[in-house]
């Protein structure tokens, strides 16, 4: 059987390893000033395609961190969601009280995010922000307030640095366009 990745292939390089690393760094530039007086600081980061993210941006935060993971998906066809979120690895943190930041490579349509936030809120948590690395505004849905978002894309499908495409191009130091 053919592996699905093989029709596939890097169109061009849509954000460089060097222009990621200033875009990282002023993200952690601006959450380092905003949670100076609100430390411990919860980030959470959603897993798989958030990580290279996270462990980059955590190391420049100077506020106290702690960590934790979730894992979602969202049912429909391959190409487009239905809408309904399923947590597939929840938090092993207690929420209550505190202030979260939901770490995410990608916002694409943005359903998933914010049933997140409504989530999270609900156990809880003092305050719920989301940064984004990557956030393709043709493709909103909904409305959900991004507090520290990265780049704005095209309606593209993109890997590198976390993304993928059947598990295959999260390696890349680079933001890359993918072609058939």
């Amino acid at each position: 059987m053919a592996d699905p990745s093989d029709d596939y292939e890097i169109a061009g390089e849509l954000y460089s390893a060097e222009e990621i690393r200033l875009k990282v760094e002023e993200l952690a530039k601006r959450i380092n000033e905003d949670y100076a007086d609100r430390a411990p600081l919860l980030l959470i980061g959603i897993l798989k395609g958030a990580f290279i993210f996270l462990a980059d941006l955590a190391r420049l935060i100077e506020v106290p961190v702690q960590f934790d993971f979730m894992a979602l998906s969202s049912y429909g066809s391959a190409t487009k969601t239905s809408g309904v979120v399923r947590i597939r690895k929840d938090l092993d943190v207690e929420i209550s009280g505190r202030h979260v930041l939901i770490v995410e490579d990608i916002i694409d349509t943005g359903l998933t995010l914010s049933y997140l936030q409504r989530n999270l809120f609900a156990r809880g948590a003092a305050s719920v922000e989301i940064c984004a690395l990557l956030n393709k505004r043709a493709a909103n849905k909904v409305d959900v307030p991004i507090k520290y978002e990265g780049f704005s894309i095209p309606d593209d499908f993109v890997v590198g640095y976390g993304l993928d495409y059947a598990e295959r191009y999260r390696n890349l130091p680079y933001i890359a366009t993918l072609k058939k």
